[in-house]
């Protein structure tokens, strides 16, 4: 829905640009309502530390990640529960094991999450 009226507390505001980000928003919405989703699984520091250690070892079973983290299977369980609901990883039956990996869909999503966390300016905000 694009601004037509030029009241503003500011004085006056720019339609072009306010008509411009409507429309971009508009756009990309769909793509916007997704990548919350992703960064609201993730936001989740037991679930970011999940998403790590399968990063990393590429597949892992829950008494690993368990022993790791210092958390109960029933904990770790619960937290791989989101994380595969939101479709971030997958999962694999070997035996009675269950292994877990990231989902192909997401790994360049995963993986750019991390090379952000490793940037200097991340590490500075905590």
């Amino acid at each position: 829905m694009a601004k037509t009226e030029d009241n503003c507390i500011r004085g006056c505001a720019n339609i072009t640009l306010i008509n411009r980000g409507i429309q971009g928003i508009d756009t990309i919405h769909q793509q916007i309502e997704s990548s919350a989703k992703i960064l609201n699984l993730a936001g989740n520091t037991t679930r970011l530390k999940i998403l790590y250690l399968i990063r990393s070892e590429e597949r892992i079973c829950v008494c690993d990640m368990s022993d790791i983290l210092g958390l109960s299977v029933s904990a770790i369980s619960q937290q791989l529960r989101k994380l595969k609901e939101g479709h971030l990883l997958k999962s694999k039956k070997e035996g009675q094991t269950i292994f877990y990996e990231i989902h192909p869909n997401f790994e360049g999503i995963i993986d750019h999450l991390f090379a952000l966390l490793n940037k200097e300016e991340i590490r500075k905000i905590a």
